[in-house]
């Protein structure tokens, strides 16, 4: 492994896994993340189904957010997940767990088949992230708000270690209406943590309804650059767009990153898209059934 390169995981239509190293200055195939991003939001619509109780809406838009991260820039080792050069990742809203199992079992973090167990009684993954259990999870999350000051902790520990250790946390844009968030923000920006790397996924839903109307967050860049971070806003579904803003942080220094992804919740499935009813709803047989086919055909 080259400490300095991402190690870059790529999934064929028959599953198995090829690891290519690749220097940060070069693109990824697009067309494969694209293709682990229709099969990463398959897995997510059949686990839902199957628990009966999850979260649909966001973990579909932060699908591609996390495959750009963990397949395209992230440095992993899923045969040792306690590998001390790894990046961490804090996914702070924690209720998007879904969309995480499904990209750590296709980089092979445990067995697609477990997948199928979410949310039951002794599985290993339950409705938010458990590090005490799950393999590739770093930290348990799901009270909104705390996730930001853990991955602060993180990276200060990282520095202090003398690693070259990157951190990324993936935000809610309801969750960022805490005050927690904003204490964090400035604690990031106090110690200049520029291996800190926070990502919004901006689907302006949240359980109560739309972000503007429940506390609106506008101006939201002038509001993370007034904070002291290095702010960048992308289509959180264009993997080229999330790719360059991801490779613009690595030159960033003395101050932490927030990369701003817009995107639309439950992205991928036409009955899903922008309906704020499905924050915390599962598919019935017949929004399975027609989510399978468009997902199929995509």
């Amino acid at each position: 492994m080259v400490a300095n390169n991402p190690i870059i995981y790529y999934i064929n239509k028959t599953g198995v896994h090829t690891i290519v190293t690749k220097n940060c200055q070069e693109i990824p195939d697009i067309s494969h993340l694209r293709e682990i991003a229709r099969q990463v939001r398959l897995d997510i619509i059949e686990m839902l189904f199957k628990a009966g109780s999850g979260h649909t809406g966001g973990s579909l838009s932060a699908t591609d957010i996390l495959v750009a991260l963990f397949f395209a820039q992230m440095r992993l080792n899923p045969q040792d997940p306690c590998w001390p050069q790894r990046d961490r990742f804090v996914l702070s809203k924690g209720h998007a767990a879904p969309a995480l199992y499904a990209v750590l079992s296709r980089l092979g973090y445990f067995p697609r088949e477990e997948l199928f167990t979410l949310r039951q009684f002794g599985s290993s993954l339950q409705g938010h992230p458990d590090s005490s259990c799950t393999p590739g999870v770093e930290v348990s999350t799901g009270s909104l708000g705390q996730g930001l000051s853990i991955a602060n902790g993180m990276a200060l520990a990282s520095r202090l270690n003398g690693g070259g250790t990157r951190v990324y946390a993936l935000l809610g844009d309801g969750e960022v209406q805490e005050g927690q968030i904003w204490e964090a923000a400035m604690t990031a920006a106090h110690y200049r943590l520029d291996n800190l790397v926070a990502v919004l996924d901006r689907n302006r839903l949240q359980i109560d309804g739309r972000t503007a109307e429940v506390m609106s967050l506008e101006p939201l860049a002038q509001k993370w650059e007034a904070f002291g971070w290095h702010t960048l806003e992308v289509d959180g579904h264009a993997f080229p767009e999330l790719l360059a803003g991801l490779q613009e942080t690595h030159g960033v220094k003395g101050r932490p990153s927030m990369i701003i992804a817009h995107t639309v919740k439950g992205k991928g499935v036409s009955i899903f898209e922008n309906q704020v009813k499905y924050h915390g709803v599962t598919p019935s047989k017949e929004e399975y059934e027609q989510a399978l086919k468009e997902l199929h055909a995509a």
